[in-house]
């Protein structure tokens, strides 16, 4: 398998941008699957959003058969088992393009096409798929995930939920609570996590839901967002599962959760982008018929200046998102063209990319809420009325950054994951991370580079914003070896540096390979958002870099670093920040929406 797909080595490798898959490159099939959604979305979620609001559950319930009636719950399924068998791509952009109207449906739609399903396709036997999967793609069974329980949450090993094995052997009883059930209210099926005896590790159940087997639900929860999300308690009193329903084998629940969790956070990184896009629009929109002093808002540099960065997010998450996607789709089909199963290439595709995985989920999620709350803040007061549509975007937003691990586990993670990888030799780590500390020795270069080239100065700064994680990380690791990972606040500074980096390196990539094929000048505004955000994610470096060399080094080592630092994050050629914003806005504003 060639060595340009390993998980986490952008950190330490150079990618072309002819390597990187945009949304630009979607084809035929997958333009038409989008404008399907879409039109699904703008005739059956958008116009009902007040449905959705007022906690009408059932609609929830009746949209999502009419999902599944179009194949849409099916996308990621294999033909075998009544799915469409589509690649990963497709299944982040059908997740991108049915999530932008409402949490509430996203929501629903996520648990059970992802974490309601994706366990049974990906750990069930044959006789398990055969069985449950089909009924889960056409929607005529709806799905859900009973992991988190009051006592156990970001601790999803701690669970207390007990299965005791009848005397005759045929089936386990299964007892305790359960909390945060997405789908619980009409669901036909749970994959429940409970332990058996003192295992140290819970187990997997497929467990169906039926009237008379000890299953009972608290009352719907009532949530800041997601309101019509259904949402409940649920549990299990000595309630029978057949042997045969255990999920992969015993102990390997806990396996099963993270890897489900994994494909959930790209997934959900999916789902707040076209949230993003639905807000940035109706904000222009609104900012071209509201006058104030007999002017469009539009006109005003301080309108301005947040629709820049809005679309500026927006545009970067995109970038990011679909780049990791393809990234999976082209590991998981080369395992198959191995020979492994698709199970397998599907599992090991994307826990080869969890780092990724984990720094999208983070960042677009802070995205999706910064872009609402600034949606609120143009429309002024009214975007504080229920009457439009901003302060709902902002409570929905508000839970992207707790579900599938929250955003602090997640940034604990993809540092931790990324350390270990190069532990085990998979990325290395040492190598680079030496060569910084040897030329931070040396004698720095005072030639005046060639930047004639499009993005060349923008390329070279990102190489040293890579130089400066891998010496803020190494003297870390260094210094705490194993002993790190108690060390949350480095780790946690150690993240934004390496999610800064891999967003700003994804949007530049895009944008250098469309001024290839379109021309730069058909793209300046592409090209802006690239320069716009690589700015302000050297700034975001900056901090969090001095912050970490400061709480761990002293004395000579701090005075090098924060010198070596100076130096990784030193601009040539400043950009001139609020031209590139009103080169971005322009577009937007004459365009009237989100355009890119």
């Amino acid at each position: 398998m060639s060595d340009k797909t390993r998980g986490g080595q952008f950190i330490v490798k150079e990618t072309k941008c002819e390597d990187v898959f945009t949304p630009e490159d979607f084809n035929e099939e997958q333009l038409m699957m989008r404008d399907s959604v879409k039109e699904f979305v703008d005739k059956e979620i958008w116009p009902n959003k007040n449905r959705f609001e007022n906690k009408d559950y059932a609609f929830t319930e009746e949209s999502m058969r009419k999902a599944g009636d179009l194949g849409f719950l099916s996308v990621a399924v294999p033909e075998a088992y009544g799915g469409m068998g589509m690649g990963f791509v497709n299944t982040v952009l059908v997740c991108d393009y049915i999530s932008g109207a409402t949490g509430s449906f996203s929501t629903a739609f996520g648990a059970h096409t992802g974490i309601g399903t994706m366990p049974i396709t990906l750990y069930g036997t044959e006789e398990q798929k055969q069985k449950y999967v089909p009924k889960l793609a056409t929607g005529e069974w709806f799905g859900a995930y009973c992991l988190t329980e009051p006592g156990a949450g970001s601790d999803a090993n701690s669970g207390k939920t007990k299965a005791v094995l009848s005397e005759d052997g045929t089936h386990y009883k299964i007892t305790g609570q359960k909390m945060w059930i997405s789908n619980a209210g009409f669901c036909s099926l749970f994959i429940v996590f409970a332990r058996i005896e003192d295992d140290k590790n819970i187990t997997g159940f497929i467990l169906e839901n039926t009237n008379d087997n000890g299953i009972s639900f608290g009352e719907e929860e009532h949530k800041l967002g997601i309101r019509a999300s259904s949402t409940r308690q649920v549990f299990f009193n000595e309630t029978k599962v057949p042997v045969e329903n255990m999920l992969a084998g015993r102990g390997e629940g806990f396996k099963i959760a993270m890897n489900a969790l994994n494909i959930g956070r790209i997934k959900l990184a999916a789902a707040c982008l076209d949230a993003q896009r639905r807000v940035i629009t109706g904000s222009i929109h609104y900012s071209n018929e509201r006058v104030q002093f007999n002017t469009p808002i539009s006109q005003f540099g301080a309108i301005r200046s947040k629709l820049a960065e809005m679309a500026t997010s927006c545009y970067v998450g995109e970038s990011a998102t679909y780049r990791a996607a393809k990234d999976i789709e082209d590991r998981i089909m080369a395992r198959e063209a191995e020979g492994a199963s698709h199970q397998e290439s599907e599992l090991k595709g994307v826990e080869e990319y969890a780092i990724e995985c984990s720094i999208l989920k983070v960042a677009v999620s802070e995205d999706v809420q910064n872009c609402a709350d600034e949606g609120i803040q143009i429309f002024g007061g009214m975007g504080f009325s229920e009457d439009t549509p901003m302060e709902s975007a902002w409570r929905d937003a508000r839970i992207a950054r707790i579900y599938e691990g929250t955003n602090e586990i997640n940034r604990m993670l993809s540092v931790g994951m990324l350390i270990k990888k190069a532990m085990k030799g998979h990325v290395d780590l040492l190598g680079p991370a030496s060569k910084v500390q040897e030329e931070l020795m040396g004698i720095p270069s005072f030639d005046t580079p060639d930047y004639s080239e499009l993005f060349a100065e923008e390329k070279e700064m990102i190489g040293k914003l890579k130089k400066a994680f891998l010496m803020v990380a190494g003297g870390a690791v260094q210094k705490y070896g194993p002993d790190l990972e108690g060390h949350q606040q480095l780790l946690m500074a150690a993240s934004d540096i390496l999610i800064e980096i891999y967003m700003a390196e994804s949007a530049i990539l895009r944008s250098e390979k469309l001024a290839k094929s379109k021309g730069a000048d058909q793209v300046k505004e592409q090209i802006a958002m690239a320069q716009l955000y690589l700015y302000k994610a050297v700034d975001i470096i900056t901090q969090k870099g001095k912050e970490s060399i400061i709480s761990f080094a002293e004395g000579d080592e701090q005075r090098m670093m924060l010198m070596g630092l100076r130096r990784y994050t030193k601009y040539n050629n400043m950009p001139n920040v609020v031209g590139l914003r009103e080169t971005i806005t322009s577009k937007l504003i004459s365009e009237n929406a989100y355009s890119f």
